[in-house]
């Protein structure tokens, strides 16, 4: 991997660079974001988390800016990772918190093209209608979807947020008490679930499936899992499922107001019955936590997804997929089963009502 102190550009003209971000570059990003209408995590501790905490898979800053010596014209940052298809790693970035001032004419575009050197694929979940416009125009291919799925844990939970609207919400309560009579109850009979700490992340990471036939699996690693856990925004915790001292899969959960959220999940084996029972321990966990509305999951693999729906999950959104390969590199034909912890999504949330149900 190219070390992102090393990484340098300038126009012809010498106008414009690219450099890696410091801390003191902070308030200068975020009112970067602000002023294109983002909202971010703004807080010093939540901007060192995300861009400058060390990871050993990731030498350096994650965040980078385009100047012209006067100001920043343009920022985003990555989120580093890999995944296994066909038998190769393949090293991937999510960008996100990409932002450039709208008076910098090819700003953005200049950046984003090249921090994706960076890596052998840049991979792009959603994002505005800008934003999807321009992704074909930059060489991303579209491949595949993202659909995000919600299963009740306490209709009454509803009340915990602020109510947008006080129309809604008698018919919101009776939706998510609906849903949540209607889903079976589920149970782990024979495995035992526990939460787990730092020491025993490698362990988890070494028993975890990275190859599985026509599918382009994200690669769990310790860096990850470990930065992870170590988010200011939400807590976020680990467990696994064992089975006489068989780890048989493993789920992450993260906690944002009124909701929690798979943020990671995975079966030791592709049969369905397996799945389930990853899946039932997260939603006994999340119940078991308390005060929580609902918990929600994100899924691109067709197949996972009939699990959840058969689980009790409702899908409530979809997110368009897509993925820009390095030079002379193809695109993955597998189902990239992408979850909300290679992006940022598993920490994001901004105060409102944001509960799904």
């Amino acid at each position: 991997m190219p070390s992102a102190q090393s990484e340098l550009a300038a126009d012809a003209a010498g106008k414009r660079w690219v450099r890696p971000s410091t801390p003191d570059d902070g308030p200068a990003i975020v009112a970067l974001m602000r002023s294109v209408g983002l909202e971010p995590h703004g807080g010093p501790e939540h901007l060192r988390w995300k861009y400058w905490q060390a990871r050993a898979d990731w030498p350096g800053s994650r965040s980078f800016v385009l100047t012209d010596g006067r100001a920043l014209l343009a920022h985003v940052a990555v989120v580093p990772g890999a995944f296994w298809c066909g038998g190769m790693r393949e090293r991937v970035i999510h960008m996100i918190d990409w932002a450039a001032r709208r008076d910098a004419a090819g700003a953005g575009v200049q950046l984003a093209r090249h921090v994706s050197r960076m890596s052998d694929f840049v991979l792009a979940t959603g994002g505005s209608p800008d934003t999807l416009n321009v992704l074909p125009l930059m060489g991303y291919a579209r491949c595949g979807s993202i659909s995000g799925y919600v299963r009740t844990l306490s209709p009454l939970g509803i009340l915990s947020r602020p109510i947008p609207s006080r129309s809604k919400l008698v018919p919101r309560m009776a939706r998510s008490l609906l849903w949540s009579l209607a889903a079976p109850k589920g149970d782990t009979a024979g495995w035992r679930v526990r939460q787990i700490g730092l020491d025993e992340i490698e362990q988890l990471c070494r028993r975890l499936r990275t190859q599985i036939p026509g599918k382009a699996v994200f690669e769990r690693s310790p860096a990850l899992l470990r930065h992870a856990l170590s988010c200011p925004m939400v807590p976020t915790e680990v467990h696994v499922l064992e089975n006489a001292g068989r780890i048989g899969g493993h789920f992450v959960l993260s906690y944002a107001p009124g909701q929690a959220r798979a943020a990671d999940m995975s079966a030791v084996s592709e049969e369905p019955a397996d799945w389930r029972a990853v899946i039932y321990a997260a939603v006994n966990q999340a119940r078991r936590k308390g005060g929580l509305a609902e918990l929600i999951v994100w899924s691109s693999d067709p197949s996972l997804s009939r699990i959840l729906e058969d689980c009790g999950f409702h899908a409530r959104l979809s997110l368009p997929l897509y993925l820009q390969a390095a030079a002379r590199r193809p695109i993955p034909r597998d189902i990239m089963r992408v979850q909300m912890l290679d992006s940022d999504a598993f920490y994001l949330y901004f105060g409102d009502n944001e509960l799904w149900a």
